[in-house]
């Protein structure tokens, strides 16, 4: 099957500096996000959704037409189960998520959703999603002993742990149908996210083609390929298995050029595409709960969906975070060096221009990762499975799923 060259989805990476509009842009969201961990970045992951035995007969399709599928997809209505789990070769952050959370004057039973968002970086977590249009999600992660929902119906979002007396409320403005369209229905944390944002991938440096057919959550899929062309990246494959029917992505696999175990794998183990019932999406809170309120100020832009650390990663979430550089490394000059699947980013950190020169600064990143040299001087190179960075004594920053060498490369040549 010959490769195809290119591809058109959409997304809309949106940011937020403040823990205020961090907690209102991630509740507004109609669905989790990709959580952010470790010094550079982080993904989350499902845990494969187990395939039906035997690979269902379906007619031949070709690559094109297959990505073609999943950018004509408008379903709009779905629920189902899915598996969460990450292995980037970094400790759980679980425990340490909930004790930053205490340290901050917040109870274990905290509806702040970045509280419990950061929890997903790392480990195995079970979820219930459920979309009716753009306007009503609802997505819950199950805990042991207890439920934490994100609801959003039309224009109200909350967010509430079972047995808790903490609730966080916004008003967010209805969406409505927008320019995306029925697009707005798919669960942030579902493979179709995952999918579109790795299709922008798509193009000289990258392979893509028809890897055969599969079963997933008792649906006939295609499964589609996509292989980076160059050497250098910490990315070896992304494998989204595609609903034969109406083009939903049921399963999304991303396994690391180092070999082993899937980094990252999104699928569903259950999920029906019939109208959920309403009162999936209504909420009221308990008695006597507390309900903490955030500010209309994040509103209809704080609603919209967002790519998330694995998305930034992927060569097309690389190209959308490039900033101004202004040459002196100012806040918020970034610059991207390379292209593809080798895309690096490039910052400085401001007032770090001289970072050896820091009493115990060298030595304790050097605890984290490992000394480099090279013509950009001296720094630290650490990361994960995934994602690798080097910050060197001088203050820059250089992050991406690269190789440590092609990292230094990259240092070296922007010297």
């Amino acid at each position: 099957m010959a490769p195809i060259d290119s591809a058109e989805t959409q997304g809309d990476p949106t940011g937020a500096t403040t823990r205020a509009d961090r907690m209102r842009r991630k509740a507004s969201r109609t669905l989790v996000p990709v959580a952010v961990a470790g010094v550079a970045a982080a993904t989350i992951g499902l845990v494969p959704a187990l395939a039906d035995s035997g690979d269902p007969d379906l007619p031949k399709i070709t690559a094109q037409q297959l990505v073609e599928k999943i950018a004509a997809s408008d379903t709009q209505r779905l629920s189902g189960t899915v598996k969460i789990t990450t292995d980037l070769g970094i400790p759980s952050l679980g425990g340490l998520a909930g004790s930053l959370g205490q340290g901050a004057g917040a109870s274990s039973g905290s509806a702040a959703p970045e509280d419990r968002l950061t929890e997903l970086a790392s480990g195995t977590h079970t979820l219930k999603v459920a979309a009716d249009g753009p306007d009503k999600q609802r997505l819950t992660i199950l805990g042991n002993s207890s439920e934490y929902s994100l609801i959003h119906d039309t224009d109200e979002v909350w967010a509430h742990e079972s047995g808790s007396d903490e609730v966080f409320h916004a008003k967010t403005g209805a969406r409505g149908h927008d320019e995306e369209g029925s697009r707005g229905a798919a669960p942030d944390g579902t493979p179709r996210q995952f999918a579109e944002e790795a299709l922008k991938a798509v193009g000289d440096t990258t392979s893509v083609t028809v890897d055969g057919t599969v079963r997933v959550a008792g649906r006939d899929a295609y499964q589609l390929l996509i292989e980076p062309k160059q050497s250098g990246s910490t990315i070896g494959s992304v494998r989204i298995a595609v609903d034969a029917e109406n083009g939903v992505p049921l399963r999304f696999t991303l396994s690391p050029s180092s070999g082993g175990k899937a980094a990252v794998n999104v699928g569903f183990s259950k999920v029906d595409f019939s109208k959920p019932d309403a009162s999936v999406f209504a909420f009221t809170p308990p008695a006597g709960a507390e309900v903490t309120e955030a500010e209309d100020a994040a509103g209809r832009e704080a609603a919209g969906t967002g790519s998330g650390a694995l998305a930034d990663l992927l060569p097309g979430g690389l190209a959308g975070l490039e900033g101004t550089d202004d040459g002196a490394g100012g806040a918020g000059g970034v610059k991207t060096l390379g292209e593809g699947w080798t895309t690096i980013l490039r910052a400085e950190v401001p007032g770090g221009a001289d970072l050896a020169s820091a009493k115990g600064s060298s030595s304790l990143l050097d605890a984290f990762g490992d000394r480099a040299t090279g013509k950009f001087g001296s720094g630290t190179v650490f990361g994960t499975r995934l994602v690798n960075a080097l910050v060197t004594d001088q203050g820059k920053v250089y992050v991406g799923a690269v190789t440590r060498d092609a990292l230094v490369r990259a240092a070296n040549a922007d010297h």
